[in-house]
């Protein structure tokens, strides 16, 4: 969802964020901002899912019926749907056995309920990656273009829905769109891909399976310029899920790690191929990369894996 804090600025297509601490509300009301935001803030972003979002993944994953966890909880089911779909808890309840029931850790969820938000440093420490977000309806979705400054060469990770202001980039800066990777085949990720290829000479494409029209990179990377690009498939969300892990920045910057819609900032992608299948593969393929990585993820704020390690209750 594109939902704002009340007060804040939208982020539109292009902006950036730079990541920080707690909103300005949060601070003033505390814990009653709970019974009324849907989302909370990072900056002027929410975070992807709500805390009736991430109850509901983790409830589905293990088999738990609404029934049952509503009566754990001493709550009707009503209380409970609402709950889910609002994010906004109708009554005070005991979360560390909330979150026993559906299978989250415990305090990893109370650190979300009481406001913990994802601190990165700024995108401008990575020379040079820029976030591009687009809607359509209430779905807003990132793309990611990073280049080298010295040789101008350029890859494109997803596209969002539009890809007017990415074209205008490339254009502005005179960059050499090499490749457009993509982290699995979902319309609001692949929708420019026709276009793209139609304004593009010699782009590549790099997905699984097909029908990307190229195979993934190989065990070596690939260059740009002097950035250099592997994959780690990471599917579970989508059968064709791959995570594109860039290093090679200047001054030493940390790696940076595309996931697509495998993880976001403290909850995890819908396992519509299998709940069980994306949260091993976010262990083994993201997690694992070093504790400073910046996880840019296809919907809500930056995040690194340190934060998602820390505070992400699935893991």
């Amino acid at each position: 969802m594109c939902v704002t804090v009340p007060g804040a600025r939208s982020i539109t297509r292009g902006e950036t964020s730079t990541g920080g601490g707690r909103s300005e509300l949060w601070e003033r009301f505390g814990f009653a901002l709970e019974r009324w935001l849907p989302a909370f803030s990072v900056g002027s972003m929410t975070l992807e899912d709500h805390l009736g979002d991430i109850v509901r993944k983790a409830r589905a994953m293990n088999g738990v019926r609404v029934s049952d966890a509503a009566r754990a909880l001493g709550m009707t089911e009503a209380e409970w749907e609402e709950f889910e779909q609002s994010g906004r808890m109708p009554r005070q309840v005991d979360w560390k056995a909330l979150a026993e029931r559906v299978g989250l850790n415990p305090e990893k969820l109370e650190s979300l309920v009481r406001g913990w938000l994802p601190k990165v440093p700024p995108l401008e420490t990575w020379q040079v990656l820029r976030r591009f977000t687009t809607q359509e309806g209430d779905n807003c979705v990132h793309a990611y273009l990073i280049w080298d400054p010295e040789t101008l060469e350029a890859a494109l990770f997803d596209t969002g829905w539009d890809v007017s202001e990415i074209l205008e980039v490339v254009e502005a800066q005179g960059l050499k769109l090499k490749y457009l990777f993509l982290t699995h085949g979902h319309p609001d990720h692949v929708a420019g891909v026709g276009r793209l290829q139609g304004e593009v000479e010699g782009l590549e494409v790099r997905a699984h399976p097909r029908p990307a029209p190229r195979d993934l990179p190989d065990e070596e990377g690939l260059s740009v310029g002097r950035l250099r690009i592997w994959c780690r498939p990471t599917p579970g969300h989508a059968p064709d899920g791959v995570t594109y892990v860039i290093r090679g920045w200047p001054n030493g910057a940390p790696p940076v790690a595309v996931v697509g819609d495998a993880i976001f900032a403290g909850s995890l992608g819908r396992g519509n191929q299998s709940w069980e299948l994306a949260r091993q593969a976010v262990r083994d393929q993201i997690l694992t990369l070093p504790p400073e990585t910046l996880i840019c993820p296809g919907h809500g704020p930056l995040t690194t894996v340190a934060e998602e390690k820390a505070h992400n209750p699935f893991f």
